[in-house]
């Protein structure tokens, strides 16, 4: 049992700080930077020198559903959008609304393309007929709910002016209602994953993006299943199998605020880690030797998966295992869970940074676990 405490322990460790140590260490020995500047874009017709020769066409694609809320304001948000307007078109899609989206799109006709499917078929099959609909020479994916930064297509298409890249990803940045940055334990896990991404940008591609923000070259797009959750894995992995990069541009933002109510946070994550069950169902060639990023995609999206499992059991071989190392190790692990139910009980608990942190790493894994019965149960989420 010892020998499961010391195994489970250091898998745990590497699927959270392991990688991104070894990611930095490949970094330093490729002598690149994590974030590296991008070649910049002249994006003023009337500026000394005329526009710069990187200027693509750009699409950009949201699809909606019951957003009536949402739209009137994010309707707003793409048209600060700074890119040349001659060269920028916004396609929305309704789809199978019940409340006002599709007659919120008709009465913005003469700045966006509508695009209304009377009954809904997910989110997959909306984004495939607003590509279809596009014109671009790149298309940008966004969602009715997040603020974008008006300068955020302009960052990713620079990213573009390298021919081996095929897609590039934003940043989401989680926000409370008033506006502070995300509560301390889940900010935690939001600086880790961001620092995967840029290493991994760093040292060749990310293999996902954000679903919110993120840019692909027209002919790299690969239609999306009907039903795919991730579809912010789908076809950033389609564009690597295609065998361009994909990169992570930290200046292309996009801005979303936390659930109020309780349960929603949580919620997302388990459909979330559902997706990555479901992806390998669709595309089983990502855990083939095709998969030109199997050890990062295993890595960065699998193993944290199995995390409920090795805690599971480091739990079961420290209870079991005979010495004061293993019986102190124990008693750790069991007021670390005492101290994340503290957290869920009395949320005022979690100022107390410790709290904060246990509670969240406890409560994203037992969301992989919900994820692995909702996968198996074959429960459908077609929709956030």
């Amino acid at each position: 049992m010892r020998a499961v405490f010391w195994l489970c322990l250091a898998l745990a460790g590497y699927a959270y700080f392991g990688y991104p140590l070894l990611l930095w260490i490949q970094a330093l020995w490729l002598r690149v930077t994590p974030s590296p500047q991008p070649p910049r874009q002249n994006l003023d017709p009337q500026a000394p020198g005329g526009p710069s020769p990187i200027l693509p066409s750009v699409s950009i694609i949201l699809a909606a559903r019951n957003e009536e809320a949402n739209l009137p304001g994010k309707i707003e948000n793409l048209q600060a959008t700074r890119y040349p307007r001659e060269l920028l078109q916004i396609v929305i899609v309704s789809d199978g609304s019940s409340d006002r989206t599709a007659e919120i799109l008709r009465e913005h006709a003469s700045i966006l393309v509508p695009v209304i499917l009377e009954s809904s078929g997910g989110k997959a099959v909306a984004l495939n007929e607003a590509v279809r609909h596009a014109t671009g020479e790149v298309l940008v994916f966004q969602d009715a709910r997040q603020i974008v930064d008006s300068n955020a297509v302009a960052e990713l298409v620079s990213r573009l002016a390298d021919p081996e890249v095929g897609a590039v990803s934003g940043e989401l940045l989680l926000e409370s209602a008033n506006a502070e940055e995300a509560p301390e334990g889940l900010g935690i896990y939001w600086k880790i994953e961001k620092t995967v991404r840029k290493l991994e940008s760093a040292t060749g591609s990310v293999v996902g993006v954000t679903g919110a923000i993120y840019a692909v070259r027209r002919e790299l797009f690969a239609e999306i299943p009907a039903g795919t959750i991730l579809d912010d894995v789908f076809v950033p992995m389609r564009v690597i199998k295609a065998g361009s990069r994909v990169v992570f541009q930290s200046t292309a933002v996009a801005r979303d605020r936390l659930f109020s109510q309780k349960g929603r946070e949580f919620s997302r994550k388990v459909r979330t880690l559902t997706g990555n069950y479901q992806l390998l169902r669709l595309e089983p060639w990502l855990l083939s030797a095709q998969n030109p990023l199997l050890f990062r995609f295993i890595c960065h999206k699998l193993l944290r998966l199995a995390v409920p499992l090795f805690l599971t059991l480091m739990l079961v071989a420290s209870a079991v295992a005979k010495g004061p190392f293993y019986h102190a190790a124990f008693l750790a692990q069991i007021v670390f869970y005492l101290a994340a139910v503290l957290g869920a009980v009395r949320p005022s608990s979690k100022a107390f940074k410790p709290i904060a942190i246990a509670h969240t790493f406890v409560l994203l894994n037992a969301a992989a676990l919900l994820a692995f019965y909702s996968f198996v149960a074959g429960r459908k989420g077609l929709w956030t």
